[in-house]
């Protein structure tokens, strides 16, 4: 379990312009009104660049590709480099599959709680579902509608023991980066450009 889920870290994981550590949401902003402006992108397709950055080594490890989000439950990633590879979340199904290997595996995602996790807290922020957001996390938010940061804290020790934090920082109803500290110190850093989720 653990191995597939360091398996999703490194393929499946934000920086832009974070808001400043201690802030507090503007007066009439908040998760709410957050959680209902993501929830009007119906569809949405980006680049990214997502660096994973392990004790163990000297540089981070990079990966670059696509992500495509279709409302409320399709989530796409797809590596092109270094080697191509996809990842295909729809409803509660998560399909990984590597071509150059002839590998594909498809996972239900109640069978595997951590993972189930982790992928809510990508899947449920992009569709603005802020009831199962908050049955996995602890939610807390820092900036304003321009800029804002979502600080999830896992709830169940099984994720915690995995993942410390990850941080979803954007703007408006866009989402810029997605940040992943993981319990042991390392941590992966997607950046998400152009028509950006």
């Amino acid at each position: 379990m653990r191995r597939l889920l360091a398996a999703l870290l490194l393929t499946a994981a934000g920086i832009c312009a974070p808001a400043a550590a201690g802030t507090t949401p503007a007066a009439g902003w908040g998760v709410e009104q957050l959680m209902q402006s993501l929830a009007q992108v119906k569809s949405a397709r980006g680049k990214f660049v997502e660096r994973k950055y392990l004790a163990i080594l000297n540089a981070p490890l990079e990966f670059s590709g696509v992500l495509v989000y279709t409302a409320p439950g399709r989530l796409e990633k797809h590596i092109l480099l270094p080697h191509p590879e996809s990842l295909v979340l729809e409803q509660d199904r998560l399909t990984m599959e590597n071509k150059a290997r002839n590998q594909r595996r498809t996972l239900v995602l109640q069978d595997y709680p951590v993972i189930w996790a982790f992928v809510e807290s990508i899947r449920s922020t992009l569709a603005g579902d802020l009831q199962t957001l908050s049955r996995f996390y602890r939610i807390g938010l820092e900036g304003s509608d321009d800029q804002w940061r979502l600080l999830l804290a896992p709830s169940e020790p099984k994720m915690q023991a995995m993942v410390r934090e990850i941080r979803i920082s954007g703007s408006k109803n866009r989402i810029r980066t997605i940040e992943i500290l993981e319990a042991e110190g390392d941590r992966s850093v997607m950046t998400i450009t152009e028509e950006a989720l």
